[in-house]
C-alpha cells in the first residue's frame, strides 16, 4: 500500500476538503510517550498534522491546546479516520466496489500496523504508535471501519435509533478512542464521550444537509421524524425551507444540544490538562447549532461557520472556567 494511492482526493487536488467491547488480547498494551522520537515517525505525525490542519478547521483549532505530549497522539487520531472518511465522501471517480477495497486494504494495514507497531504509510505509522502507546481498543476501529463500509450502500435512516447505530461507529468510538488518548479511562466517562462524539457527528449532519443531497444522494434525518414534520424528500432536493422542514430542523438541535447538555457530565472524568481543548471543541460545535438558527434554518445555501473572532471570545471564556475549577 504506497502512500500515492492511499492520499485522500482532497489532499491530491489540494482543494479545501456501552458497547465498548474490548477482549484483553485485542487492547494493545501502553506505553509512555517518549521525549522524543526518531525522525521517520515525527515526520509520520507531522503529516498527520498537516491532515487535521488541512481539513479540521474547527477541530484543529481545539487540538490546539492539548499539551504537547498529547497533540501528536491526537492528531494521529483525526488523519487515520480522515483517510477512509474522504474515500467514502469524496471518491474522486471510484466506484463502490474500489471504495470498498480501499477501505478493506486500510482496515487490513491498520490491524497489521497496530499488531507489529510498523508501517510504510505516514498515517498508519504514527496511529500504530499511538494506539499502541495509549492501549486503545482495536474493537473500536473495527467498528469505525463497519461504519465507513456501510456509507457505501446506506443512504437512508428509518428511525433515530437507526442513524444512532451508524453513528456508534462513525462517531462515538471515535470519543471512545480520544478518551484512552487523554488518559479518561474510567468507565463511567464512556457513555459521556460516547454522547459527545454522537452529538458532533449530528451537528455535522444538520449543518451539511443539502451538501449530502447534492453530493452524495444521503439524507442523515431519520425519515420517521422527516414524516412527523412533513418534510418530503423532495423539500430538500430542492431546498425548500418549509415550515416543517424549519420545525425538523429545530427539533434536531434541540435533540443534539440534549447530547452535548449529557457529554457535559462527563468532563470531570478528563485530566485537568486536556479538559480544555475537548470542552472548546464542545462549544465550537454547538455553537454551529446557534448558527444554523440564526440562518433561518437554511442548510442548503447558507453554511453555518462560528468565526475566528468568536472562536478566540469563546477560547477566552473556557480559558477563564476552567482555570476557575467551573468545569
Amino acid at each position: 500500500m504506497g502512500s500515492p494511492t492511499l492520499l485522500p482526493p482532497g489532499l491530491r487536488r489540494g482543494n479545501k476538503a456501552a458497547r465498548a467491547l474490548r477482549p484483553a488480547d485485542e487492547t494493545v498494551a501502553p506505553r509512555n510517550f517518549p521525549s522524543d522520537v526518531e525522525p521517520g515517525l515525527a515526520a509520520a505525525y507531522e503529516h498527520c498534522r498537516a491532515v487535521n490542519r488541512h481539513y479540521g478547521k474547527t477541530y484543529y483549532f481545539s487540538t490546539c491546546f492539548f499539551p504537547a505530549s498529547l497533540r501528536p497522539a491526537v492528531h494521529a487520531l483525526y488523519a487515520w479516520v480522515r483517510y477512509p472518511d474522504e474515500w467514502v465522501d469524496n471518491p474522486g471517480g471510484l466506484t463502490i466496489p474500489e471504495q470498498r477495497d480501499k477501505l478493506r486494504q486500510w482496515r487490513d494495514a491498520t490491524a497489521d500496523a497496530v499488531k507489529t507497531g510498523r508501517s510504510e504509510h505516514p498515517v498508519l505509522s504514527a496511529w500504530a504508535d499511538a494506539a499502541r502507546r495509549h492501549g486503545v481498543p482495536v474493537q473500536y476501529m473495527r467498528d469505525f471501519m463497519d461504519a465507513m463500509e456501510m456509507d457505501l450502500t446506506v443512504s437512508r435512516y428509518e428511525t433515530f435509533e437507526d442513524l444512532t447505530r451508524y453513528t456508534w461507529g462513525s462517531a462515538s468510538v471515535v470519543g471512545l478512542m480520544m478518551c484512552h488518548l487523554i488518559g479518561a479511562t474510567d468507565p463511567k466517562a464512556v457513555r459521556h464521550a460516547a454522547d459527545l462524539g454522537t452529538a458532533m457527528q449530528l451537528t455535522n449532519f444538520l449543518r451539511d444537509v443539502g451538501e449530502d443531497w447534492r453530493e452524495r444522494g444521503r439524507i442523515y434525518l431519520p425519515l420517521e421524524d422527516l414524516r412527523r414534520f412533513d418534510v418530503r424528500e423532495g423539500d430538500i432536493a430542492e431546498g425548500r425551507l418549509t415550515e416543517g422542514f424549519c420545525e425538523l430542523v429545530r427539533w434536531q438541535a434541540e435533540r443534539t444540544r440534549a447530547l452535548y447538555d449529557s457529554a457535559d457530565q462527563g468532563f470531570c472524568y478528563i485530566p485537568a490538562d486536556a479538559r480544555l481543548p475537548v470542552r472548546l471543541a464542545r462549544i465550537l460545535y454547538a455553537r454551529i447549532l446557534d448558527k444554523i438558527e440564526q440562518n433561518g434554518c437554511d442548510v442548503f445555501t447558507r453554511r453555518a461557520r462560528v468565526p475566528t473572532w468568536e472562536k478566540l471570545v469563546l477560547l477566552a471564556r473556557e480559558q477563564r472556567a476552567v482555570a476557575a475549577g467551573r468545569t
